[in-house]
């Protein structure tokens, strides 16, 4: 969306501040409808048809995160999934700079055209091998991994930087994240969408210059402008690191939810009642889990008893301290618990 937005091909409208997901999915739902070639043959027309009902199947996965499985061995190059259909839909090119320098040879044997998810399955299989060259080939490729956890090289950065012409705008994919980039006199730089710089209005761009993710701010003109308060930035982008934690908590809750007995749940039921009704599942299950915890620690306690009666007394005493602060626990849980 920031690509179509910048490249003005969507238009929002003026003063809005603020827009849903569902809303942004609208929005590019239309375009993609309005952007069908009008002049074009039968058979690129079926085609262009399929890959749009690929492409709206898939939308929806847009507000969580996409499919793609990089390959080594250059920065367009991507295993085929259809979520790439949607970048090749909307004409929107999509980068990657976790390369493997082909001057290194062994490295270049061992990753050779596997894509990350056939080079993580490569690995176990070599490390269960019995010939010694398997063996130490997995051990190359895994090194790979660790050293270049980053997912990006100097040497993919510097095909990067070759390979993105000069005010295009694109999509870089690293680290599971897609980040709007283009190009500058020269110089790669990525679109700042952190939570931490919300309030700083002249902070747009920050140069893509190496791999360590260390790069200088700069405004819509591209002008160097550090952050006016750093420890408002670094504050945000703590805020936003709590954000995804809680994010998956939600998933984690939906699929606890998912193994409730619905066809016990009445029709008609209100949404306070359900909430309630969730809510005493959730205590439940705590409550349960509390009591297996304190189980298997008297269970515990009871063998060190009967191996030393005075160590027993005074593990017995440390168990009563422990189940203290567990019970404030659990209630501190309960006080903080909002019907949503």
């Amino acid at each position: 969306m920031n690509v179509l937005l910048l490249a003005w091909k969507i238009k929002l409208p003026p003063m809005m501040e603020i827009i849903t997901a569902e809303q942004l999915m609208e929005y590019l739902g239309d375009y993609i409808l309005d952007a069908k070639p009008k002049e074009i043959s039968e058979i690129q027309r079926l085609n262009y048809e399929q890959n749009m009902s690929d492409a709206m199947a898939i939308l929806h996965k847009l507000q969580t995160g996409l499919d793609v499985n990089v390959k080594f061995t250059g920065v367009r190059v991507f295993e085929y999934t259809p979520e790439c259909i949607v970048f090749d839909l909307l004409d929107i090119p999509l980068y990657h700079g976790w390369l493997v320098d082909p001057q290194v040879a062994d490295i270049v044997k061992a990753v050779g055209n596997c894509s990350y998810n056939q080079l993580v399955e490569k690995i176990i299989s070599c490390k269960q091998s019995d010939n010694s060259e398997l063996v130490s080939e997995g051990f190359v490729a895994e090194q790979f991994l660790n050293n270049t956890a980053t997912q990006l090289t100097y040497h993919g950065l510097c095909e990067l930087t070759s390979a993105v012409q000069e005010g295009e705008l694109c999509v870089f994919f690293r680290n599971n994240h897609f980040s709007t980039m283009t190009k500058y006199k020269g110089q790669l730089y990525l679109l700042v969408t952190d939570q931490g710089f919300l309030t700083e209005e002249k902070v747009v761009w920050e140069s893509l210059h190496n791999v360590d993710g260390d790069g200088n701010f700069c405004d819509s003109e591209f002008h160097l402008r550090p952050p006016s308060d750093p420890e408002t930035v670094y504050r945000g982008q703590q805020d936003q690191i709590d954000q995804d934690y809680l994010m998956a908590l939600s998933l984690q809750q939906e699929q606890q939810n998912q193994d409730i007995n619905w066809e016990q749940i009445p029709e008609g039921i209100s949404d306070l009642e359900l909430a309630k009704k969730l809510q005493e599942e959730e205590d439940r299950r705590a409550s349960q889990y509390y009591q297996e915890q304190e189980q298997a620690a008297a269970q515990v306690q009871q063998v060190q008893g009967a191996a030393s009666p005075a160590s027993g007394r005074q593990s017995g005493s440390n168990e009563r301290k422990r189940k203290e602060p567990r019970e404030k626990e659990r209630e501190k849980e309960k006080n903080s618990c909002v019907l949503l």
